[in-house]
């Protein structure tokens, strides 16, 4: 027993000595990237709570479950019966897209954060600022798998939704660091990701507050997309009358914080516009007659189309509503162009207060 002990932790040293951290860490990003997608599209085709139980479904570790399969799973567990009851039937697509989800977070992205761990710690070359990155980023996944547990334990309640969307834009972030920090760690940092140091001082708080002020957004929608009949708090009526208008007004009044959470969503979306607009006015002058902020001026100006063009998206979805409801591949694109424009941010602040600021302090 000990010898097969050996020669099994023998064998994962020699994995974890073949990984490479930079590729692995790409890819990482990529599969989270993948991940909230179809977290997104779970969101839009209503499938949030096609697997009612965790980490099985209803049951099983598969996904294709007929219909009365599902009514016997009900019968033996009327106690894990969601919003719905335990007498809606899912599609199996809708199972899928729950089961796709699950598999890609907990059997490929949590081994991989694991074993990317293992392999940054056991190398020397590996400066400690990356060590902790990796160390943080295995206990983001870790939290991260807790709040997908709970989310399927409170059948997808409204904060809990947004908590499981922040943990993933989180968890995403600090794979970006970590990026950076194993990059800087061989001198191979691309251009276009090095930020001037001295424009630290200045632009960092204010580039972190814009950060935040467009995480709250999509925050904000999340809830919208996840509250029954809040895609309606601002009406129907079309050009004007519920976009850009809400129920033909600019300030309704609040009556009910629940269903009108579209119209403080809405408030919220504008000041964060003004505040990147003016960011990118205030970077521009002062960058008119140097060179030093040109890189973190072009992250705010992408930023800030970005931004634009999802509002764009936003009142697409709103003015999309016909007799068979909204079109909701709009809303899923409107939630992806979100989280890249809020990446996009914090990515900019990464380098400009964390990483730039590395070489700042030598």
């Amino acid at each position: 027993m000990i010898i097969l002990l050996w020669l099994r932790r023998e064998t994962f040293k020699k994995v974890s000595g073949a990984v490479n951290p930079r590729k692995t860490t790409v890819a990482l990003i990529v599969i989270t990237v993948i991940v909230i997608g179809i977290g997104g599209t779970i969101r839009i085709y209503d499938a949030g709570e096609s697997c009612p139980d965790w980490p099985t479904c209803f049951g099983t570790f598969g996904f294709d479950i007929s219909e009365e399969e599902q009514g016997e799973w009900w019968e033996e567990n009327p106690e894990e019966a969601d919003s719905r009851g335990s007498g809606h039937r899912y599609t199996s697509f809708q199972i899928f897209t729950e089961w796709i989800h699950r598999l890609l977070a907990g059997a490929i992205l949590g081994p991989l954060v694991i074993l990317n761990w293992i392999a940054i710690r056991s190398r020397d070359e590996v400066s400690p600022r990356s060590k902790k990155a990796a160390l943080v980023s295995l206990i983001l996944i870790i939290w991260q798998g807790a709040v997908g547990w709970l989310t399927v334990e409170l059948d997808n309640e409204h904060w809990s939704v947004a908590l499981h969307l922040g943990s993933a834009l989180a968890f995403m972030l600090c794979l970006v660091w970590l990026w950076m920090e194993l990059c800087k760690d061989d001198d191979e940092l691309p251009s276009w990701a090095e930020f001037d140091p001295l424009m630290t001082k200045k632009w960092g708080p204010i580039l972190g507050w814009v950060s935040i002020g467009a995480l709250v957004t999509l925050f904000s929608g999340a809830f919208v997309s996840t509250t029954p009949g809040a895609n309606y708090g601002c009406g129907i009526g079309g050009m004007g009358e519920s976009w850009p208008l809400c129920n033909g007004e600019l300030f309704p009044s609040i009556e009910d914080w629940e269903i009108q959470s579209q119209v403080v969503h809405r408030w919220l979306v504008g000041a964060v516009g003004l505040l990147l607009i003016s960011t990118s006015y205030m970077i521009w002058k002062d960058c008119e007659h140097g060179q030093s902020g040109v890189m973190l001026k072009n992250w705010v100006f992408i930023s800030t189309l970005m931004y634009v063009v999802n509002v764009a998206i936003g009142a697409l979805y709103i003015l999309s509503w016909d007799s068979d409801g909204f079109f909701e591949l709009l809303s899923l694109a409107h939630l992806m162009m979100a989280a890249a424009t809020f990446s996009t941010l914090a990515t900019a602040w990464l380098g400009l207060s964390v990483i730039a600021m590395r070489d700042g302090s030598h």
